[in-house]
C-alpha cells in the first residue's frame, strides 16, 4: 500500500501506526550513498509526487512529522515496463520520469544477450545446488542450445525460477534437454494462466 511505501522511504514520526519511536526511512539511511528503486512504474501515483518533491529539493517530511529532513542521495531507478507507455497511460508522472531519466541505461532482455544465458544459468545452478544440497554440476549440450534458443519472456527472473525447479527435480548430475523443456513448458503454462499476465 502507498502509505507503507511512503513510510519505508521517508520514515515515520513517533505515534504513527502506534510506534513509540521515530522510524528512519530508506532515503535517510541512504544519505551519502545510492538508493535503488526497483519497479518504479509500480509506485502509487500519489507517492510519485512526494518522491519528485524530494528529488527536486533534497528534503522531505517523515510521515506524521512537520520537520523537514535533508538527505543527499543518488537515485537509481529500474522498471521492467516501458516508462513512455506508462506515462501515456497516466500511470507514471511525466515530471518524475524526466527527473529520473538523466542517464538512461537499457539492459537488453535475456534473449538478446547470447551466451550470457548460459553463464547466468550456471551461476544459478551452483547457487541452488548448494542451497538444496544437490549434486548437480551442469547442462547437456542439447540443453545449452535450448537455453540460447528459448526467448525468455520472463527474463532473468524466469531463468532463475526454472533453474531452481530443475535443481529440485533433476534425476542426474547433468540437466538434460528433456528436463529443461519440461520446466520451460511448466513455466509457460503457469504464465498463461496467471491473471497478472493477461
Amino acid at each position: 500500500p502507498g502509505d507503507l511505501i511512503e513510510s519505508e522511504l521517508f520514515g515515520e514520526a513517533p505515534g504513527v501506526r502506534g510506534n513509540q519511536h521515530a522510524r528512519e526511512g530508506l532515503i535517510r539511511q541512504a544519505d551519502g550513498g545510492t538508493l535503488f528503486l526497483d519497479e518504479v512504474c509500480d509506485m502509487p501515483y500519489e507517492l510519485q509526487s512526494v518522491l519528485l518533491r524530494f528529488i527536486q529539493d533534497g528534503s522531505f517530511k517523515p510521515v506524521g512529522s512537520d520537520l523537514e529532513v535533508t538527505s543527499d542521495v543518488r537515485i537509481l531507478a529500474a522498471t521492467n515496463r516501458d516508462p513512455l507507455f506508462e506515462m501515456r497511460e497516466g500511470r507514471l508522472r511525466e515530471d518524475l520520469f524526466y527527473r529520473l531519466h538523466v542517464v538512461p541505461l537499457r539492459i537488453p532482455p535475456l534473449r538478446e544477450r547470447g551466451d550470457d544465458v548460459i553463464l547466468l544459468a550456471k551461476h544459478f545452478l551452483i547457487e541452488f545446488a548448494a542451497q538444496e544440497e544437490r549434486a548437480i554440476s551442469g547442462f547437456s549440450e542439447d540443453a545449452r542450445r535450448e537455453f540460447r534458443r528459448y526467448p525468455w519472456p520472463g527474463n532473468v527472473r524466469q531463468l532463475e525460477n526454472i533453474i531452481h525447479r530443475l535443481v529440485l527435480t533433476a534425476q542426474g548430475e547433468t540437466v538434460g534437454y528433456d528436463e529443461l523443456r519440461a520446466a520451460i513448458s511448466d513455466s509457460d503454462m503457469m504464465d498463461s494462466q496467471s491473471p497478472a499476465m493477461t
